[in-house]
């Protein structure tokens, strides 16, 4: 199935590895032109290469902190210098650390909403403009399944990325008739490096192995089986296609069926 993007422009935000690097491989072996963020440069490098390797498309890699409202107008102008202009806006970063209410100090909610909400805001107000004036445009931003079912110790994830859907709601009405998407896709537990970092991590600190974790995740997943990059990757290529002209103002869950609302 051809999805229209070949020659189309790609920029992702962090897209060094994880839900990122996946995301940016499946568009450029669509033919996609991709414009690689992250701040990680090592990594952003590798990737780059990788990419470019596998898929024979240019890739663009620009080290940028998504924080830093001036990095990202540089790292837009950068993308339109080299391609001409951006087509597809994936808006993409880590989340912020564990964390309770009582615990998490005023800080740490600065840092998180930064990291999430505001750099989000940061990427569309750099990329908005240049797809209204050419009537088309994709943007999806990744959050998480804490979106529709919060995950009790992420208050910092739950809050922000909220956030996100929200403010995404409202662009995809203003941008509708400019003929631009804007939608949210909420990964679940998905085997990317860090989630195996973090399986690492907590069979350590709790004295259990790491099956005992990834059981523990998967049990809640009806699936039974933890999500592949490739699997959410191919979804959200869809959704920046022009076969997905008519979708916008989704909050998608990708997550083999672990969250149980309906909505």
């Amino acid at each position: 199935m051809d999805l229209g993007l070949r020659g189309k422009v790609a920029l992702v935000a962090g897209g060094s590895r994880g839900l990122g690097k996946a995301v940016a491989l499946a568009l450029a072996n669509e033919g996609a032109e991709i414009v690689l963020a992250a701040r990680d440069h090592s990594a952003l490098g590798a990737t780059s290469s990788e990419i470019e390797a596998q898929s024979g498309r240019p890739v663009l890699a620009v080290p940028t902190d998504v924080t830093d409202e001036s990095a990202v107008a540089a790292l837009v102008e950068a993308a339109r210098e080299r391609f001409g202009t951006v087509d597809v806006l994936i808006a993409n970063s880590g989340g912020p650390p564990a964390s309770r209410f009582e615990t998490t100090a005023v800080s740490e909610w600065k840092a998180g909403i930064e990291l999430n909400l505001l750099s989000t805001i940061f990427l569309c107000r750099s990329v908005a403009p240049l797809m209204k004036a050419q009537k088309s445009g994709r943007i999806v931003a990744i959050t998480s399944i804490s979106v529709k079912q919060p995950v009790d110790g992420l208050i910092l994830s739950n809050t922000a990325r909220a956030g996100v859907a929200g403010m995404m709601k409202s662009l995809a009405n203003e941008l509708a008739p400019s003929g631009v998407t804007a939608n949210v896709v909420c990964p679940g537990y998905t085997k990317t490096d860090r989630l195996i970092e973090l399986a690492a991590r907590l069979s350590e600190q709790e004295g259990v192995t790491v099956e005992d974790i990834y059981r523990r995740w998967t049990d809640q997943i009806p699936m039974g089986r933890l999500g592949e990059p490739e699997e959410f990757a191919s979804v959200v290529a869809f959704l920046c296609s022009s076969l997905a002209s008519y979708v916008t103002g989704t909050c998608l869950q990708i997550d083999g069926g672990t969250v149980k609302s309906l909505t």
